[in-house]
């Protein structure tokens, strides 16, 4: 039936690590188990490094399935680079693939576009609307806003044709799904009667059991994730000092990583990249997840919250706004102001092992397990794309 059948348009998915591409997996998968006929149409994997992966080099165009899952892999020509011209004409490149992809193809009724970035959003919106798809507009940054907060972007043209771009995706888009209350608060001041459904970024994988410390070895925090300009990560590490009694253990990759990598501090120890199976793996057998950011952005509630707590690690938060009310609210660890580093220093000299049974893992794990639940938010959401 046409109404089972719905495409997928996102700027990320795996083969590709991140919460965006395990957010848009865990999506697929999900409606896939909901009898929808699932398809997906992506970039050739190349993020974070900004490089086609070799499985995929010298390709225009790649389908492959799994799990009952279509996947279109289309062209780009890719980048990383701090500079914006090479990164824009990156995202464009991806834009002109997809726009061909709507033209050429014969597409379900229902589609489902990431947003952002603006551009693939932008163009993805503006096709669905142009063939009268069903948008479904899946918000989990809002750009440009956000390059503003992080000092990406400044105002002006560009700025301004960026917010253009935005509402018109938001005017044309027949539901709105956002990541957050503060992302759904901000659409709705700009098309105030839009149809809006609040869908966390909430993982969807079975915990694994947490062992709590029983040693009086140092303690171990631990990051994982993009190593990039907005998480700090680099700039952390160089103005904090971590006592002989903790630890900072770091995984992920980004522009980052190659920085990080050369620090000279035996406090400090870098893990590269791992699969996302290996990583949860290690992050239990860790005693504190960091979840830093650099500037609070409006609007952003990093998926690392729900990631770690299901693990059953406490969280030190350190990224401002909503994310910090949840960790407060459902008492998931510790949360310090973002951009206070006296505080985080204070935090850190102070860590110890009396500090942790504050939020023992195992109360932490069954109130995250309790508080976020995949299955019956995606229920809710069944519902609520079947209406449209």
């Amino acid at each position: 039936m046409e109404t089972k059948r719905i495409l997928l348009v996102t700027n990320y998915f795996p083969p590709e690590k991140g919460a965006a591409s395990n957010r848009l997996w865990s999506l697929a998968e999900g409606l896939s188990k909901k009898g929808y006929d699932v398809q997906v149409v992506c970039p050739l994997p190349n993020y974070p490094q900004g490089v086609i992966f070799s499985d995929f080099k010298g390709s225009f165009y790649k389908k492959r399935i799994a799990n009952e899952i279509t996947i279109h892999r289309l062209w780009l020509w890719p980048s990383n680079s701090p500079n914006k011209f090479f990164r824009l004409l990156s995202m464009l490149s991806f834009s002109l693939s997809l726009s061909l992809f709507f033209i050429l193809k014969t597409l379900p009724k229902k589609i489902v576009v990431q947003y952002s970035p603006v551009f693939v959003g932008f163009t993805a919106v503006f096709y669905g609307w142009l063939f009268r798809k069903r948008i479904i507009l899946n918000v989990s940054d809002l750009w440009p806003l956000a390059g503003l907060e992080m000092g990406l972007l400044k105002k002006g043209f560009y700025y301004s044709l960026l917010e253009k771009m935005e509402r018109f995706c938001y005017k044309k888009a027949d539901l709105i799904i956002g990541q957050s209350e503060e992302i759904l608060e901000h659409i709705k001041k700009l098309v105030s009667k839009k149809d809006t459904f609040l869908y966390r970024n909430l993982p969807n994988f079975e915990p694994i059991f947490p062992k709590e410390k029983v040693s009086t070895a140092p303690i171990r925090i631990v990051y994982a994730g993009l190593l990039g300009v907005a998480q700090g990560v680099f700039k952390i590490c160089n103005q904090i000092k971590f006592p002989s009694t903790v630890e900072l253990h770091i995984y992920g990759a980004g522009p980052e990583a190659s920085a990080i990598k050369s620090i000279e501090n035996l406090q400090i120890k870098y893990h590269g990249e791992v699969s996302r199976e290996e990583l949860h793996q290690v992050l239990s057998t860790y005693d504190v997840a960091f979840i830093p950011l650099v500037n609070r952005i409006y609007g952003s509630v990093p998926s690392k919250i729900f990631e770690y707590t299901r693990l059953g690690v406490p969280v030190l938060y350190y990224a401002g706004g909503e994310g910090g009310d949840l960790v407060k609210m459902h008492q998931l660890g510790w949360t310090i102001p973002v951009k206070n580093e006296k505080e985080l220093q204070k935090f850190i000299d102070a860590f110890s092992e009396i500090k942790l049974t504050e939020y023992p893992k195992e109360s932490v794990q069954q109130k995250a397990i309790e508080a976020f639940d995949f299955d019956k938010q995606f229920d809710l959401f069944i519902r609520k794309i079947s209406a449209i």
